[in-house]
């Protein structure tokens, strides 16, 4: 992560991507288990720029159709995306912290402007390549990577006015361990690379990130992290929005992170899905902000 001084993070404490409480207390808890205090002590320059304002419906969820609260998740998106493109434009390294993962639909349409090949690579336990036809739920944070492919609802898919975001073949899914039928159907039809945990378990998180690695650098002008922290087991990271047993574990996710940073790879990243209410201790706060200072090269020795 050397080829960046600066770390910008901006907050996002949205949890209207889904019915469950407790995602918008994402950020605040990540900032108290001293995400800011560890970063700086890296020496990188970090600038805080706060959260995005979230208003919430009068009521408690809106819905156009099968999609839940569109117009609060397009009106943050909005913002989100032109945060990160400012944030980009100072040659920071943008860091992004959820709320649910329906963050993303901002966060890749402010990074895609800076990259004309951008690549992502989704740490999750689910795809969240989902559509309203086929959502069993209608929660937006279940569509994100599908929206960022230029599939999905027009509003969602035309934040920052570029669609699609991003290309199959630069996508990696590594986790994945829950996946809905219409997901399982569209990666085989978009032949997008995943790794789920049969992978993980069978070849080792060390040959899943060094494939990675040579996948998206020889394809990609920028690879942006998108971190869900339930692709971590329950049993380390029990404060989660949609938490599925059987997930990698706190070390080998450390190994991955640390990778990616010996690789230079990572140009932005976002760490979503922390919620606090489900936690203990804020455990999973304190997981994700570790996690951050080895994706930005903190060594054991």
């Amino acid at each position: 992560m050397n080829k960046f001084q600066k770390v910008s993070i901006i907050g996002v404490p949205m949890d209207l991507g889904q019915k469950r409480r407790g995602v918008d207390m994402g950020p605040s808890a990540m900032r108290y288990a001293g995400l800011i205090e560890e970063i700086e002590a890296l020496g990188f320059e970090v600038k805080d720029y706060g959260d995005i304002p979230i208003n919430r419906p009068a009521t408690s969820e809106t819905q156009e159709g099968p999609l839940r609260n569109l117009d609060e998740v397009v009106k943050v998106s909005e913002e989100l995306c032109k945060g990160v493109a400012a944030i980009e434009a100072e040659h920071s390294f943008p860091l992004i912290l959820g709320g649910d993962h329906s963050i993303s639909i901002g966060s890749i349409a402010g990074i895609r402007k800076s990259y004309n090949n951008l690549g992502v690579i989704w740490y999750d336990a689910h795809p969240d390549l989902n559509t309203e036809e086929t959502s069993p739920s209608g929660n937006i944070h279940g569509m994100p990577l599908a929206v960022n492919l230029g599939i999905g609802h027009e509003r969602l898919m035309n934040i920052g006015g570029i669609t699609p975001k991003v290309k199959p073949e630069h996508i990696v899914i590594i986790g994945a361990r829950s996946i809905d039928e219409g997901e399982r159907q569209l990666i085989r039809e978009q032949g997008i690379k995943v790794y789920t945990m049969h992978e993980v378990d069978r070849m080792g998180m060390t040959r899943v990130i060094e494939e990675t690695i040579d996948y998206l650098s020889a394809r990609t002008d920028g690879v942006h992290l998108s971190f869900d922290l339930d692709g971590i087991d329950p049993v380390d990271a029990p404060g989660v929005g949609t938490p599925v047993l059987g997930g990698i574990s706190y070390r080998e996710s450390h190994l991955a992170l640390e990778m990616l940073a010996e690789s230079e790879l990572i140009t932005s990243a976002e760490f979503v899905e922390i919620n606090p209410i489900l936690d203990n201790k804020n455990q999973t706060a304190n997981v994700a902000v570790a996690l951050v200072t080895s994706l930005l090269g903190k060594k054991l020795l």
